[in-house]
């Protein structure tokens, strides 16, 4: 399989490392607007990790030329459903998640089977951490946001989330914090007068998400319409 990677930064790189291990090819490399424009060969799937303020054209560049697209840029989510409804406009293949590691996509459905258990317990409050190294740009992660759409969904006293200190009570905390040089680290925590219950993912290296995109990436090609890690795992 012949891939094009948008985005050539550490994680970039690792998932690079994990395609050719595979036996895959790496189409292009390209970190800029202009390098993806001047891409020629041709790409059986491309894998996104870029940045919140380029993923949009990026993913464009991707369906208008019928490139099956994995991506994992967060920090734009707010457009997601114009992104989602372009694709199928234009007969294209997106697959996105804000993890693609399995371990956390098992926590992902932990987390929101642990809520439905909390929703009749009293006494307790659920705040989410979130540790990342210096480097990343969005906070709090997708990750985390994914966790808190979790537990909102199926949790009842919590109808929205905020970064930080909420200041009302049916706000769900999310706390970033940037400590170098952490993978990632989520911690969903109720705590309550008599005890703290945790869930919690860390994570050692790049190496599970980039093998989740790769993984994801062989799945793809091929295919058309919009997928996430439901339709993968089959969950």
């Amino acid at each position: 399989m012949k891939i094009l990677l948008i985005g050539y930064g550490k994680m970039g790189k690792a998932i690079e490392a994990i395609a050719i291990t595979r036996g895959h090819t790496i189409a292009g490399r390209v970190d800029t607007r202009e390098e993806l424009l001047n891409f020629n060969s041709n790409a059986d799937v491309a894998i996104e990790f870029s940045q919140p303020d380029a993923v949009i054209d990026n993913l464009k560049y991707c369906f208008d030329k019928k490139i099956p697209v994995v991506c994992g840029t967060t920090g734009w989510l707010e457009r997601r459903k114009e992104i989602e409804e372009l694709c199928l406009q234009k007969g294209g293949a997106f697959f996105y998640a804000s993890n693609y590691s399995v371990g956390v996509n098992i926590l992902f459905k932990v987390n929101e089977f642990l809520a439905r258990l909390m929703n009749s317990q009293s006494g307790y409050d659920v705040t989410i951490d979130e540790t990342h190294h210096t480097h990343k740009k969005d906070a709090p992660s997708g990750t985390a946001i994914t966790l808190a759409e979790g537990v909102i969904k199926n949790y009842s006293s919590k109808k929205e989330w905020a970064l930080s200190n909420a200041s009302k009570p049916e706000t769900l905390s999310i706390n970033a914090f940037r400590v170098d040089p952490t993978p990632g680290t989520h911690i969903v925590k109720y705590t309550s007068k008599v005890d703290d219950l945790e869930l919690k993912h860390t994570a050692h290296s790049r190496e599970g998400f980039a093998l989740g995109a790769v993984l994801v990436g062989e799945w793809l090609a091929g295919k058309t319409g919009v997928f996430t890690m439901d339709d993968f795992l089959k969950f």
